[in-house]
């Protein structure tokens, strides 16, 4: 009986032993994330902008070139703020369905830090990318996005004003109302931007606030730095420019408090202003439409100050069910083929270097020179993962100031100090 136990031992071990060293020797199966997966894949994003509707053309070509994985453009609404709270409500629901979010450039950090969006996987060539929108997809060490398509503000000018009259800074100056006025008697206002209250509001006043040397938040040493002199002549500065001067129209136009890009660019187009500062987009939507307008040039905003840098990115969900095809459809809507088309063709400007040289791209976009100079200069927005916090109190904060001969609320430095913590008062 010992002698059939220990034979039985041994079979057993002889089965077992080799079965072992297969586990060991053979590469591990694939984990469910790295599994390429058939289905639909969902990007939730925002309006799409450009002539053509450019990003539905990629998205179709993208199908075409990979049937088992179409994707699918769920469009949200046209305001930031709103395209904010749609998904964030989505990606905190039960079932959420989104593959990739179009984010904002100031949500990287919020989405990220929430668990929403996962870090790029792999060795991610991002070589291509401009550096501004491209530290925008970074948050706390990670890769967490693309840059789709970046943004910065332009001063829009209409060509009967000399450029040799365009003003030094923002908002225009009396000496500068009086050549805009001199060059077109019938203007009601110099200048108009989009002071209503949304993220417009928030990009008008840092932008009118750079161009005093002030700032709001100071990154390296995470403080609040809005009570100071820059602020102060920024917010002045604006606040004065509303109201009328001697026989002169206001420098920048009163009803600002109600405009938007959208109305901002009616403004110009109807011939009540002379200046306007708006987003690349608007260049190409001045000259289609109803009443087609191509009488205006473009430069970068004057001034030392800069302009705000706006944009979106491309994520993947965290809930998706396929990673790597989420990632790969996001590298494929970022490629420097991609962003040819979306520039070019669309007027959405090209997150990539190499596709403002192309003598194709310029002649299709003659401004993309004066695009490239203002995003050498942009400026981004504080980082935090409470930046739509942060911007619905400053929006509060500046809407006080304006109606307040610029002047600052006493508590402007606790409440934004707070709204950087996630924490309202």
């Amino acid at each position: 009986m010992r002698r059939l136990a220990w034979f039985a031992l041994g079979v057993l071990a002889m089965v077992v032993v080799p079965s072992v060293r297969n586990l060991i020797d053979q590469p591990p199966s694939p984990s469910p994330s790295s599994t390429p997966q058939g289905g639909e894949l969902v990007i939730l994003t925002g309006a799409d902008e450009s002539t053509g509707g450019q990003r539905q053309l990629l998205v179709d070509r993208w199908n075409l070139e990979n049937p088992d994985t179409p994707a699918r453009l769920e469009i949200l609404s046209r305001s930031s703020d709103e395209q904010h709270s749609e998904m964030v409500a989505r990606a905190q629901s039960d079932f959420p369905n989104v593959d990739v979010y179009n984010l904002d450039v100031t949500w990287t950090a919020e989405f990220a830090t929430a668990g929403y969006i996962r870090a790029l996987e792999g060795a991610v060539d991002v070589s291509g990318f401009l550096e501004a929108p491209r530290k925008t997809c970074e948050y706390d060490g990670k890769l967490w996005a693309l840059p789709f398509n970046t943004d910065v503000g332009l001063l829009f000018y209409r060509k009967d004003v000399p450029k040799d009259t365009l003003p030094a800074t923002l908002p225009p100056g009396r000496n500068d109302l009086r050549a805009l006025v001199a060059a077109k008697p019938d203007l009601k206002a110099g200048f108009v931007t989009p002071l209503d209250h949304y993220e417009g509001l928030t990009v008008s006043a840092l932008e009118a606030i750079w161009a005093e040397d002030g700032d709001v938040y100071d990154a390296e040493k995470d403080l609040v730095v809005i009570d100071s002199d820059g602020v102060r002549n920024g917010l002045r500065r604006l606040a004065d420019a509303m109201k009328p001067f001697e026989n002169l129209p206001p420098a920048v136009d009163p009803q600002s408090k109600g405009f938007r890009e959208d109305t901002s660019r009616a403004a110009f187009q109807r011939g009540e202003v002379a200046l306007m500062r708006n987003w690349p987009v608007a260049y190409g939507q001045l000259r289609t439409g109803d009443r087609p307008m191509t009488d205006f040039e473009v430069s970068p905003l004057p001034g030392e100050g800069g302009s705000v840098l706006g944009g979106q990115n491309l994520a993947v969900a965290t809930g998706t069910k396929n990673p790597p095809a989420a990632q790969e459809l996001v590298k494929f809507l970022t490629s420097a083929e991609s962003q040819h088309a979306l520039f070019r063709d669309g007027g959405l400007a090209a997150t990539r270097t190499a596709v403002y040289d192309d003598p194709q791209v310029q002649q299709a976009r003659p401004y993309a020179p004066v695009l490239k100079e203002a995003l050498g200069k942009a400026k981004s927005r504080p980082v935090t993962p409470h930046y739509a916090l942060f911007s619905s109190i400053f929006q509060d904060i500046v809407t006080k100031a304006l109606s307040d001969e610029g002047q600052l609320p006493a508590d402007a430095v606790t409440r934004l100090t707070k709204a950087l913590r996630g924490q309202i008062i």
